[in-house]
């Protein structure tokens, strides 16, 4: 284990240390408070690395990040395993595109029929979610 890192590290040796970690634990997972453990960085530090992984180093290495309850993150080889966290992930849009729908964006094109701007949002976030139920059902 290495010691603590109490200084500012950038957020690509964050996740240089994260991608480290989780390759040794495969092919199991780890949770965040393990990978604190395994990188010797702070909470902070791990939630930066992750975030850099998701957004940039997962693409760049070609190792797809998952999360699970029951196994944490992880770079998986599985596609299986890739298709079940983005149908998760999609269909968590998808309650949040409807509670958007239902709370929002319909109530306001009823109280304002002649609104095309507020239409045009509806009719938009109506396909999204067309979109999102498919994700979610996994193809």
């Amino acid at each position: 284990m290495m010691a603590r890192s109490g200084g500012r590290l950038a957020a690509n040796v964050c996740a240089d240390r994260v991608l480290l970690a989780l390759r040794e634990a495969r092919p199991a997972g780890l949770s965040t408070a393990q990978l604190v453990a395994a990188t010797g960085m702070t909470l902070y530090q791990v939630r930066k690395g992750l975030l850099y992984v998701r957004e940039t180093a997962a693409m760049a290495n070609l190792e797809p990040l998952t999360w699970t309850r029951g196994e944490g993150w992880k770079l998986s080889s599985d596609p299986a395993e890739w298709v079940a966290f983005t149908a998760a992930v999609c269909h968590q849009m998808l309650v949040r595109t409807r509670r958007l729908i239902t709370s929002t964006a319909a109530p306001a094109v009823a109280a304002c029929p002649d609104d095309e701007d507020a239409q045009t949002m509806l009719d938009l976030l109506t396909g999204v979610k067309a979109g999102l139920s498919q994700l979610a059902k996994g193809y």
